[in-house]
């Protein structure tokens, strides 16, 4: 009997919690999802948005692909805290920086990856996990990367001129109506330099858009997987604990100010 996936759907895995020692000292906290009965066809190395506004590895696309795209997709999927960030999880060592030091961060998952011999890594960054992926993810163990609703915020021009000179695929999912970057804008931002998808209807948040997310996502990085993913699942399903993210949206931290300045602003 075919059951609806739903936002709490859980689908088995291979799942381990993780611990990435970055080069600079610290341990970060993180879970490594891995299809059951297959080796993956390739990883998604997830950089999750601004922790100071409630941003971690469980904000909720990085969530669902970790449970579904192991079974749906094939797909590894490595999600972690970067420096100073909480979560069911645990919390990283380390603290907030901007963008800094976090270039540790980036590179101990990377190395985590490969070290795993995790095949074809993928860097999939969201909003401030976008700037990570743009400033510090152009590793040559990395195939390619996928940004979700980039603003632009602390990266720079000469990071993408890199990513373009370097021959990698760069996609930047862009929602129709994003807060910082919008489709318009975006295509004069990534001009001649990365794939830019409009995504029609949808906000920086993705809320209620998380299945078209991980359609564009494994269209890119599992190309023979067919697209859409199946909305329903036939075998064994659990259920994860909404409950648990309550208050870590970022809708709980609309009155803390945004550190960095945008490259662009919305209409």
């Amino acid at each position: 009997m075919s059951n609806q996936i739903r936002a709490n759907s859980i689908l088995p895995a291979r799942r381990e919690d993780i611990e990435l020692q970055t080069a600079d000292g610290l341990t970060l906290v993180g879970e490594l999802a891995r299809p059951l009965d297959r080796e993956p066809v390739a990883t998604l190395v997830c950089l999750h948005p601004l922790p100071t506004h409630g941003g971690m590895m469980d904000s909720h696309v990085f969530r669902k692909a970790a449970w579904r795209l192991p079974a749906l997709a094939g797909l590894a999927v490595l999600r972690f805290n970067t420096r100073g960030t909480s979560s069911v999880r645990g919390t990283s060592g380390g603290s907030f920086d901007g963008g800094n030091s976090e270039k540790y961060d980036v590179a101990a998952a990377i190395e985590y990856a490969e070290f795993a011999e995790l095949p074809n890594i993928w860097l999939l960054g969201w909003s401030f996990g976008t700037d990570l992926t743009l400033m510090h993810g152009l590793d040559p163990a990395v195939v390619g990367a996928i940004l979700l609703s980039p603003p632009l915020r602390f990266s720079e021009e000469s990071h993408l001129d890199a990513w373009a000179g370097s021959g990698k695929p760069l996609t930047a999912l862009i929602p129709e109506f994003d807060d910082y970057l919008r489709p318009e804008q975006a295509a004069i931002r990534f001009a001649d330099k990365a794939e830019v998808v409009p995504m029609a209807g949808s906000k920086h948040l993705w809320v209620g858009d998380a299945e078209k997310v991980l359609d564009e996502v494994v269209r890119r990085v599992a190309p023979d997987v067919p697209i859409p993913l199946p909305r329903t699942w036939d075998g064994p399903m659990e259920s994860g604990d909404m409950n648990a993210y309550a208050d870590r949206t970022v809708a709980a931290f609309a009155d803390v100010p945004v550190p960095g300045q945008l490259s662009e602003s919305p209409d």
